[in-house]
């Protein structure tokens, strides 16, 4: 199979920075343009297309990952975790309603997020782990595909920095001395997620990989093989994926969220 020639992977670059929270925009699957499109591309082009972003004045703030839930692995054909970058223009404020017109067939998770404190490694186990982390947070992140009915290959999810559009983080909790709590809660506390007062999901914090600590692990591991973007480093923050199945978002809509068995409050987010 012809390898993807380089000036390619920046023309793909192009079209996915291009195509990035701008709204109805639709894109074809790169994987079937050019089958030799894997996931060793698709890290490289979201170097590229980061490059781009910056270039245009976004500042990153951390990064997001996406597919950690396995039971939503079947759903999309995705069958392993990976990432993308979060962005200064991609955070927004809880208190105030959400625009959806930027993102393409957008849809809610609910989500743990944690504030790095200093650079985690892949061999440490989770109470190493917490000891990288400044904060821990509950919020919503808004995904979206500009690829049509969400139909997409792991690299092109990948190509389109994983699938981010928005991130909502609520209150934030240093964890302090109360790392032996932080520990026995972050797997095993219990969430639902309701829209206009409907309960719609049930999920838990083990839905997430092994829990959202082993989101971090997981992360550091892929890039440490990733020769185009960096490590993880301290002052960053980490989305750990989906706590629920992803639920498509409308205007006018009000999703809610309630916890429990964990020191974390629901959060309440209005789309328009």
């Amino acid at each position: 199979m012809k390898p993807v020639a380089t000036d390619t992977m920046h023309e793909i670059a192009e079209e996915a920075a291009a195509a990035f929270n701008s709204g109805g925009r639709e894109l074809s699957s790169f994987s079937a343009r050019h089958p030799a499109f894997g996931l060793g591309e698709a890290y490289h082009v979201t170097a590229l297309a980061h490059k781009i972003r910056v270039a245009e004045g976004y500042r990153p703030v951390g990064r997001k990952a996406g597919f950690t839930n396995r039971a939503i692995w079947d759903e999309y054909g995705v069958y392993a975790p990976n990432w993308g970058y979060v962005y200064d223009r991609t955070l927004h404020d809880l208190g105030t309603p959400l625009s959806l017109a930027p993102y393409a067939l957008p849809k809610i998770e609910p989500e743990i997020i944690f504030g790095l404190s200093a650079p985690p490694s892949s061999e440490m186990d989770d109470a190493a782990l917490l000891s990288c982390i400044g904060w821990v947070a509950h919020g919503f992140e808004i995904v979206q595909s500009v690829f049509p009915n969400w139909k997409f290959t792991p690299a092109d999810s990948v190509a389109t920095n994983a699938m981010h559009a928005a991130l909502l983080i609520g209150p934030r909790h240093d964890i302090g001395t109360r790392g032996a709590e932080w520990l026995r809660a972050l797997p095993e506390f219990e969430v639902e997620l309701y829209c206009d007062g409907t309960l719609m999901e049930r999920g838990r914090g083990s839905n997430v990989l092994e829990g959202p600590l082993s989101v971090v692990r997981h992360l550091v591991g892929l890039l440490a093989h990733d020769p185009d973007n960096p490590p993880l480093a301290a002052g960053e923050i980490v989305a750990t994926g989906t706590l629920t199945r992803a639920l498509p978002v409308k205007a006018g809509q009000a999703w809610a969220t309630k916890l429990k068995y964990i020191t974390l409050e629901g959060i309440n987010l209005r789309s328009c």
